[in-house]
This record gives structure tokens, C-alpha cells and sequence, in this order.
């Protein structure tokens, strides 16, 4: 029994030396030794798992990576908000600027002899060029197209001419029926928009309406399906002042047949 029982005691110690000789020589080597190189070829296994198994748990355990890989998810929709935030801003303030110098100009010519600072031939040469000079430093190259047209009163900005006589009820203008209208513009013919062109004269409803197109502060087209340049309007109405008396105009009807 002595001899067997010693026998199985270096057994044991074999197999608890197996297992446990790898990590003293660990800590004899150092962190910092290549354990593979101080192992005999039949152990290569075991020391391949002992510099790899604590790496791998570092690695598992490690965080500091993780915000870089968060941001870099997000960098790319975040530019792109913002550089669409920037351009919306760029755009508002350009209209707050056209808007501006149109009710400014309109303002000046709701009089009977209006000035300018700016030169042109028509009143609409006037207008773009003092919208122009207002905008170059802002948005340089724009080109304002403005259009004016006058009305008899506000409640003719884009509607049709006002009709005086329905005979059938319809609630639609009907020449054959000698329905009657007012001839706001004064060509003769029922119109769909009652206005006429230019500013009109003494208490008539002058209608400015500004056009440009600029380019985008940020090349955000280059991201999306939006254009490269953008249209801004800008428009305003001004009652002209009451310098004279204002010329009413005719009741016209059509004829019953």
C-alpha cells in the first residue's frame, strides 16, 4: 500500500504541475517574455494559450473605443444636418434683406413723384437696382427680377374681377348671359387677375413682387438631390398716396343672347 499510495502522490503532483507550471512561469518571466521561446516544442500548445488568453481578456474588457466608433456613425448624418442648418439660416437671412429694401422701395414710390437713390428707366429698373446694391454684399451676382402690377383695392391681389351681376346664380362669370363686372384694369374683358401694370396712380394697390436666385453658402447639393442655387421671392403691397382723386372703374356686362 506504501509503495502504490506514493506512487498515485506523484501522479498527482505531475498533473497539479501540468496545470499550474505554466502560470509560475508566467510570473518568473515576466509580463514582458516571449513565454513560447522558454517552453520545449511539445508545450507550444499551452504556451500559445498563455500569451493569447490575457490579451484576449483585455481585450474584451477594453471601452476606450467605443466613442470613436459612436462618432464615427454619426458624423456623417451630423454633417449633413448641420450643413443643412447652416444653408436654411443663409437663405432666411438673404430674404430678410430682400424682403426689407422691397417694402422700402415700394414705400418710396407709393408717392406722386417718387426718388430714388438708384437709376433706371422704369420704376421695376429702379427697384432691382436698390435691391442689387443692397444684396451685393451678401449674396454677390444675384439679379432681381421685380414685376409690379396695381389694383383697385387689396381685395383684388390675385383674384379675378369682382362680378357686379350674376343673372343665372352660378357664381361664375358668363358673358351670354349678360352678367355684369367691374373693369378694374380697364381693358374691356372679364380677367381672371384684376391687376394692370405698373403702380397705378392716386389710392390704387401697388403689387411688388421680387425674384433672385443665389447660390447655396454650403455645397449641400452635393449630399442631396437639392439644386445648386436656390429662388428666393419676396413681395409686398403698398396703397399709393392719396395725391389725387382715384379713377373708379367702369361696370362693363356682357350680352344676353
Amino acid at each position: 500500500m506504501g509503495h502504490r499510495a506514493r506512487r498515485n502522490g506523484h501522479r498527482r503532483h505531475r498533473v497539479l504541475r501540468d496545470e499550474f507550471l505554466p502560470v509560475l512561469h508566467q510570473r518568473r518571466l515576466g509580463h514582458g517574455t516571449d513565454i513560447r521561446r522558454h517552453w520545449p516544442r511539445h508545450r507550444q500548445p499551452e504556451a500559445d494559450a498563455m500569451t493569447f488568453a490575457p490579451l484576449l481578456r483585455r481585450l474584451r474588457r477594453d471601452r476606450s473605443g467605443v466613442t470613436a466608433v459612436e462618432f464615427a456613425l454619426l458624423i456623417g448624418p451630423l454633417m449633413v444636418l448641420l450643413t443643412g442648418a447652416f444653408d436654411l439660416g443663409y437663405q432666411s437671412y438673404v430674404l430678410s434683406v430682400l424682403q426689407g429694401t422691397l417694402s422700402d422701395a415700394a414705400r418710396r414710390a407709393s408717392v406722386e413723384e417718387p426718388e430714388f437713390m438708384t437709376e433706371g428707366d422704369t420704376t421695376e429698373e429702379r427697384v432691382a437696382a436698390q435691391i442689387r446694391q443692397q444684396l451685393a454684399s451678401v449674396a454677390p451676382g444675384a439679379n432681381p427680377q421685380v414685376t409690379i402690377k396695381n389694383y383697385y383695392d387689396f381685395s383684388g391681389i390675385g383674384n379675378a374681377e369682382k362680378l357686379m351681376t350674376d343673372v343665372n346664380g352660378n357664381g361664375r362669370f358668363d358673358y351670354d348671359d349678360g352678367d355684369c363686372w367691374l373693369d378694374t384694369n380697364g381693358n374691356g374683358e372679364y380677367d381672371l387677375d384684376a391687376g394692370r401694370g405698373g403702380i397705378g396712380g392716386a389710392n390704387d394697390i401697388a403689387f411688388y413682387e421680387a425674384t433672385i436666385e443665389v447660390d447655396r453658402l454650403l455645397p449641400i447639393h452635393l449630399f442631396t438631390d437639392a439644386d445648386a442655387a436656390v429662388s428666393l421671392t419676396a413681395k409686398s403691397a403698398f396703397r399709393n398716396q392719396p395725391y389725387s382723386a382715384q379713377a373708379v372703374p367702369p361696370v362693363l356686362c356682357g350680352e344676353r343672347r
